[in-house]
């Protein structure tokens, strides 16, 4: 799948089959992430992969009891260094995520972006230390249905043409 079709393709999944994601195609996600740019090349990022069923559920319970969450093969936490980059420790974790969660869904894998958590309870199940924040979850597994597009808004209500009030409607 080109990345065009990725982006359009990629919805959020809550279903997901029970069946691993492939090791291959994982580690191809995970590349995907740690090739993101990032300001300055400071990439002020690391990841947790969750692949042990138990912890698994443990995460998914303090992303606030959201227990569908632990159905995908593995959960992948976006970690952020406020050390490393004071100014954009949030924003290049982020853009590395958003990578992996094209990459997965190209291969045929389903995600769905996790900002509802329990960041002391995530940093505890997942020894993380206390310089660094969670920025994001997201589960990756093979889809057991793939969910309907959502709505857009129209295009001449969020871009604009080199001034705030000109519409662009490419």
């Amino acid at each position: 799948m080109d990345t065009i079709q990725a982006i359009m393709d990629r919805r959020s999944v809550r279903k997901y089959e029970k069946a691993p994601v492939k090791d291959e195609d994982l580690r191809t996600i995970l590349e995907a992430g740690r090739q993101a740019p990032s300001g300055g090349n400071r990439q002020p990022w690391e990841f947790v992969v969750v692949t042990d069923d138990d912890l698994k559920q443990k995460v998914a319970e303090a992303c606030n009891g959201q227990m569908w969450v632990a159905d995908g093969g593995v959960i992948i936490a976006a970690l952020g260094l406020p050390k490393v980059s004071e100014k954009w420790w949030v924003v290049d974790p982020t853009i590395a995520l958003q990578n992996m969660i094209l990459a997965a869904t190209a291969l045929g894998y389903g995600t769905c972006w996790i900002g509802a958590f329990k960041e002391d309870a995530v940093k505890s199940l997942l020894n993380i230390p206390e310089d660094v924040r969670v920025i994001c979850l997201t589960p990756v597994g093979a889809p057991s249905s793939q969910p309907a597009a959502k709505p857009r808004k129209e295009p001449a209500e969020i871009f604009r043409l080199n001034s705030y009030d000109q519409p662009f409607e490419p």
